[in-house]
């Protein structure tokens, strides 16, 4: 229970810092991201629980990546992270999951994903802000992956790229699991 405190006060922290470089009242950022006067003043207060759709709408927003809300302070020169110590932010029905390993830094930032979809199971993405691409590479098992509309599969050893302000959706398919490495490229921070 201490860590999910520990987290909710870092990211308490990092989105008000966020929203305070950006100049953004709590009114404004909530308009532009679509969420709640109210869930904003809660979660600078470090209470409530968002979700992950609210986590990736405040950062595109604020124009970071998830992780910088969400990281405490940095920890030196070389991160390892195991995925059994990260946990998930997507959780599907069938028992896929999308965890953050860890986000690059620097002016344009690097998220790294790992992501496993059961069958059938989909994971529908708003558009991110321009300027962000992603890369799926199907570590096992295969996906399709759909942008504005069209479908593409995608299996083991290959890699697909994107540019994420369309909408777009993972959908795990044949019959194993699926399991994939995503990148979220974000262009760096405006002026």
């Amino acid at each position: 229970m201490l860590e999910a405190e520990a987290a909710l006060r870092a990211l308490a922290h990092n989105v008000r810092a966020a929203r305070t470089r950006a100049g953004l009242s709590l009114d404004e950022l909530g308009r532009r991201a679509k969420v709640s006067k109210g869930a904003l003043v809660g979660l600078e207060k470090a209470q409530g629980n968002p979700n992950f759709a609210t986590l990736v709408r405040l950062a595109d927003t604020l124009g970071v990546s998830v992780s910088a809300l969400m990281d405490g302070p940095a920890e030196g020169r070389v991160r390892v992270v195991s995925a059994d110590t990260v946990m998930p932010l997507w959780a599907g029905e069938r028992g896929g999951e999308a965890r953050l390993m860890l986000t690059t830094s620097g002016p344009a930032p690097v998220e790294v994903w790992r992501w496993k979809l059961e069958p059938g199971e989909e994971y529908p993405s708003h558009p991110h802000q321009t300027g962000v691409v992603e890369t799926v590479s199907v570590v096992y098992g295969r996906m399709t992956l759909v942008v504005d509309g069209t479908e593409y599969p995608v299996e083991a050893g290959q890699t697909a790229t994107f540019d994420g302000d369309t909408p777009h959706t993972y959908r795990g398919s044949g019959t194993e699991t699926c399991h994939l490495i995503m990148t979220v490229h974000i262009p760096p921070a405006r002026g």
